[in-house]
């Protein structure tokens, strides 16, 4: 398909450019996301169905109605909350189905204005049908989270880049709720995306270019960038359009101070996303078909240029991205969904340590890049996790007008400017350097933001769960007394207690009241707390030779042991188990620690255990060769080791010891004397907790009872017989299913399935990780591998603290040894 200016296309559009996305879900408020091209009042209702099956429709229970806030000429966007019609709650065990009606602003002043139903703003006569149900009578549907954990289904994930090359999983959700639509308790419950729904880095060239005409024409004016031309060696200011794909690489980093192009990795900054507009673009691009169009080739953009394969190659993976969107569409629509950013949100380092805050806040590109990633999040993924924080009166009310009055003046007035930076919490800036403001919390300093600003941490309950959702980016705790480049606490001490203490504190007065009975506590942390020996071992290595922006050195809590210190106490305090769900590393995995706090007895195995399961699904659609090697057999030739820490909590930032695996075992560890020698040579008493983390391996893959032969994830192939051949050979080679079986994480694209069982009393409880991917080995095949774990708990316990005495697990002996704390 030839490409062709969306201004061309846009009148033949429908109404809706993305979603319905069905966002916060709960007992008495439903909030459903929409963006579309004109300015209307949206109108949800919300429906029990008879039986309880979603087969057909029955009374309206819940219904609100909300404007859309007008981000440009042509990209109207809301989130609207449908609230209780007399007193009606909506309960577990039923399937529910939402409407929207849609009337035009200017109604009353166009005759020709009229009402649109759901299916009406979905569809345009010269397109084909689209629909986001799985019944006939065309409504999405969902089911609240049951009573029994044992019924209850999370699905996660993290990391969707369009180009990411493979299969994007997302689309297996689809197939998920499509399975069991009918029955309540069976199909997913929740959708936790955590992390990197978009790249504001590391962006294809052709992506980029759809994304510069679609969001300049949606927006309605093209944003002038805060670009020195002089330093340019150009004459003029320059806006999106005339930054081309390809050649932002110098820009971005020297003048806005990113810091993507420093891994060795140049090109994944060379189309890094500047402008609101992009940012916008790239959101409606991720989520819906309805922009898409073709592309020109490569000989159109560059001739016979070495560049005009890599751009055919990049526009081949995004066709794929873009030929499974119907399917990620209708999964969205019809499972409750939330989200929280990690750093490619934005962009990649992201609020890393203090040494990026200071180079990239303090430059205009910088700020005005950061600032407009954080706005497109808000308004794509904050507002439906939080739409409280949106109501009239609100800082989220006061962040939608100035976006308007920002995108009405063309990025022109100040005030709205700067109310959007209060609003969205951006670091406030020195007067007169230009640097941003640190302020300090305990014995660490953060970023200085406005009191009115937004808060993107966030809990959800039902009545069998909670979800705790980190905001580990913008509440870091950097240390003062050490280099710019130091690795910080990923929350700041106080902050450890308004995100984690204060939501397990409110839990525990819902429980004594009665309003609840939460018997699974998962805290959503983007970045992971445990890592693989190699990635620790990397990240050390690049802190020590002060290389911090290759590998991420500073997302891993163990790098900050107060931080890790700190999550751990800060947990256990009030949880005997808890589950992390994480994302970020591009592959999937498990791994249980168990936690012991020393008591008066002074006996290890006299202790109760607590429990912490650490469950990872990474990428949804960007695996690396060299996840795609560990997910190998030959992963199996370095097999991952336990690690094993001591603490202190003589202060704020905790005290945390490392226990380094040694050849000449010593006795095993079931007192706290144990500890004696490793205690003195820290001048410190006996260690107050000890805990070990083991990787649970994963089950061979299974192949699901509907992906054998799976039609919509078999490629259209045009390669010619002899290349078919070798690609054949390859497989027969790489592909076959003996190396892929690996048994400790999943490299390839993959998403992730959260089950219990053993709450009914029947056994002890466990947490089940099912990671669904494709398999290499034959083309069209979706398989899952499981993970398994024992929460710790004994049948029917809750999951507070108890006192029944357990056992330290029969482990490898250890050396008593310390890795040094790094400064």
């Amino acid at each position: 398909m030839p490409w062709t200016p969306l201004r061309h296309r846009l009148p033949s559009l429908p109404l809706i450019l993305a979603g319905p996305i069905l966002r916060r879900t709960e007992a008495r408020e439903v909030t459903v996301w929409v963006a579309l091209k004109q300015s209307c009042t949206v109108r949800l209702k919300v429906y029990d169905t008879i039986g309880g099956e979603g087969i057909e429709v029955d009374r309206c229970l819940l219904e609100g109605c909300r404007a859309t806030a007008a981000i440009g000429e042509f990209l109207h966007i809301v989130a609207v909350t449908a609230r209780s019609v007399a007193q009606f709650t909506l309960k577990p065990g039923q399937v529910y189905a939402y409407d929207l009606q849609f009337e035009p602003i200017d109604a009353a002043n166009d005759s020709t204005a009229a009402i649109q139903t759901l299916q009406q703003a979905l569809n345009a006569p010269a397109l084909p049908p689209v629909s986001v149900s799985y019944f006939a009578h065309q409504l999405p549907t969902f089911s609240l989270p049951p009573d029994d954990p044992t019924h209850l289904q999370i699905v996660h994930g993290s990391c969707r880049k369009p180009h990411g090359g493979g299969w994007d999983t997302l689309p297996i959700l689809d197939d998920l709720i499509g399975r069991h639509v009918e029955q309540p308790d069976d199909r997913p419950h929740q959708l936790f995306l955590t992390g990197d729904q978009i790249y504001g880095d590391d962006v294809a060239d052709p992506f980029l270019f759809t994304l510069t005409d679609a969001g300049n024409t949606l927006l309605g004016w093209t944003e002038a960038l805060p670009i020195d031309p002089v330093a340019q060696a150009a004459r003029t200011s320059f806006t999106t359009s005339q930054v081309l794909p390809g050649q932002r690489g110098e820009i971005a980093e020297t003048q806005g101070g990113f810091t993507a192009g420093l891994s060795g990795k140049p090109e994944q900054v060379q189309s890094h996303l500047f402008s609101l507009s992009e940012y916008c673009a790239a959101y409606l691009l991720s989520w819906s078909s309805v922009l898409w169009s073709g592309f020109p080739t490569g000989w159109e953009r560059y001739g016979s240029d070495r560049r005009a394969k890599a751009w055919d190659r990049q526009v081949q993976q995004l066709c794929q991205f873009a030929h499974l969107l119907w399917k990620v569409r209708r999964a969205l629509a019809n499972v409750p969904t939330y989200m929280i950013f990690d750093d490619h949100d934005l962009t990649d380092d992201w609020c890393l340590n203090q040494a990026w805050c200071l180079r990239v806040f303090s430059k205009p590109l910088g700020r005005r890049t950061m600032q407009n990633g954080l706005l497109a999040y808000a308004l794509f993924q904050g507002w439906g996790n939080t739409p409280g924080q949106f109501e009239a009166g609100r800082s989220g009310e006061k962040m939608l007008q100035a976006a308007a009055q920002w995108s009405i003046s063309g990025g022109t007035d100040a005030q709205a400017w700067e109310t959007l930076s209060h609003c969205l919490g951006f670091p406030l800036a020195e007067p007169y350097s230009g640097l941003p403001q640190f302020t300090s919390d305990g014995e660490t300093l953060v970023l200085k933001r406005h009191p009115q600003a937004l808060h993107w941490h966030y809990t959800i309950r039902s009545s069998c769960h909670e979800v705790i959702v980190l905001d580990t980016r913008t509440w870091r705790g950097y240390p003062p007394d050490q280099a710019p480049i130091a690795p910080p606490m990923l929350l700041s001490p106080d902050t450890f207690d308004r995100q984690i203490a204060a939501s397990l504190e409110q839990t525990d007065r819902l429980n004594q009241t009665g309003q609840s009975q939460i018997q699974v506590t998962f805290i959503v942390a983007p970045t992971n707390l445990l890592h693989l020996g190699m990635i620790d071992y990397i990240q050390h290595q690049s802190l020590r030779r002060g290389k911090i922006f290759h590998h991420d050195v500073g997302d891993a809590w163990n790098l900050h042991q107060g931080a890790f210190g700190r999550f751990l106490t800060t947990v256990f305090e009030r949880r005997q188990q808890v589950i992390v769900l994480s994302g970020d590393i591009h592959y999937g995995c498990a791994a249980k620690m168990r936690y012991w706090v020393r008591s008066t007895s002074n006996l290890i195995n006299n202790a109760q255990p607590q429990v912490l399961i650490q469950l990872t699904s990474s990428a949804i659609n960007n695996a690396e060769w060299k996840t795609q090697l560990v997910h190998t057999k030959l992963k199996s030739i370095v097999p991952e080791r336990p690690q094993e820490w001591i603490g202190w909590n003589e202060s704020l930032e905790n005290f945390v010891v490392s226990i380094k695996q040694g050849w000449i075992p010593s006795k095993r560890p079931e007192t706290w004397s144990h500890f004696h020698e490793l205690a003195n040579r820290h001048q410190r008493s006996l260690p107050d907790w000890y805990s070990r983390a083991e990787w649970l391996k994963r089950q061979p893959a299974r192949t699901v009872p509907w992906g054998k032969n799976v039609s919509w994830a078999v490629p259209n192939s045009t390669s010619p017989k002899w290349m078919t051949r070798l690609k054949q050979i390859v497989s027969l080679l790489w592909h076959n299913r003996w190396l892929q079986e690996g048994k400790e994480v999943v490299g390839r694209n993959n998403l992730g399935v959260v089950k219990f069982k053993g709450f009914d009393a029947s056994q002890r409880p466990t947490v089940q990780q099912e990671l669904y991917w494709h398999a290499p080995w034959e083309i069209g095949q979706v398989v899952y591998s499981r993970f398994e774990a024992d929460l710790g708990l004994p049948s029917g316990s809750s999951p507070n603290k108890s006192d029944r005495a357990d056992e330290l697990p029969r482990s490898p002996r250890i050396l008593i040894d310390t890795a040094e704390e790094v400064d």
